[in-house]
């Protein structure tokens, strides 16, 4: 199954998303703690994807090397070769976590480790890279195992998705404001691109209820993050540990049908209960 028939799929549990890999076993956005996804049986992993200067993607979140391989080097600035030597700090790094036996990834690596096992959400850094990861994913065979992530505030954002993601027939996940001072606009350009996947944030459950029959109706699956550093309206996972029917179930109640979190398997255990 492809991804875009798996977000589609009415009879699916809500999808479990995988920040940055599993990375409390392994360096964030490491080979490792991809695999340590696709072993737990997960349904897609979260990495972040970045060009070298001889145009290259490698796996890297920051702009610099320093939290994750303790080198205060501008990633950017560095070619594939260079990126690919240095070894990665633990979990998620900083000077309280040892450095490993794992390299930085380059993209290339993770489509070869993650083909035919594994969706992945591609958190491209800069938008104007998008077109060439594209050509990359499809080169390797594995376009239609990834999603695209992107604003979609203006209409200027619109024609650029119309004009440099639609074409190619990948999964592209919109990401709109319910809480924003033009979030109707938002909604608006949302329906006229009529994407299957929404990445959605809100400042009160409500405005996501209220919307629901909306999202149905056009057939627009929503994702939500419960990661405490980006969740909406206390939706995190540090609540969801402690009371997860009042946060993820709620999400579920409310519509939502993809989550991405740091606390992978609680999530899988509370849909376990719900399915009893």
């Amino acid at each position: 199954m492809n991804y875009a028939d798996y977000i589609a799929d009415p009879a699916r549990d809500c999808a479990i998303v995988v920040h940055r890999g599993v990375w409390r076993a392994a360096p964030e956005n490491s080979l490792l703690a991809i695999e340590r996804a696709i072993s737990a049986g997960y349904d897609a992993v979260e990495i972040d994807v970045r060009c070298s200067s001889d145009g290259e993607f490698f796996l890297l979140h920051d702009d610099t090397l320093e939290r994750t391989a303790g080198l205060a080097h501008e990633a950017e600035g560095l070619t594939l070769r260079q990126l690919s030597s240095f070894h990665l700090r633990d979990r998620d790094g900083g000077e309280a976590n040892l450095m490993t036996g794992e390299k930085l990834p380059s993209l290339k690596d993770v489509f070869d480790l993650t083909r035919g096992r594994i969706f992945l959400h591609l958190d491209v850094k800069r938008r104007e890279m998008i077109p060439g990861v594209i050509a990359c994913a499809r080169a390797m065979g594995v376009d239609r195992q990834v999603d695209f992530w992107g604003d979609l505030r203006t209409p200027e954002d619109l024609a650029w998705v119309r004009g440099s993601v639609s074409p190619e027939m990948v999964l592209f996940m919109a990401k709109t404001r319910l809480g924003a001072t033009d979030a109707d606009s938002q909604l608006d350009l949302l329906f006229q691109l009529n994407p299957l996947l929404c990445e959605i944030y809100f400042d009160s459950l409500d405005q996501l209820a209220d919307r629901r029959a909306l999202f149905e109706k056009a057939g627009i699956r929503l994702w939500v993050n419960t990661l405490d550093s980006v969740s909406c309206a206390g939706f995190t996972d540090t609540a969801a540990l402690q009371d997860p029917a009042a946060i993820w179930g709620r999400l579920i109640d409310a519509g939502v049908s993809a989550i991405q979190t740091d606390e992978a398997e609680a999530l899988r255990t509370y849909l376990e209960t719900r399915q009893v």
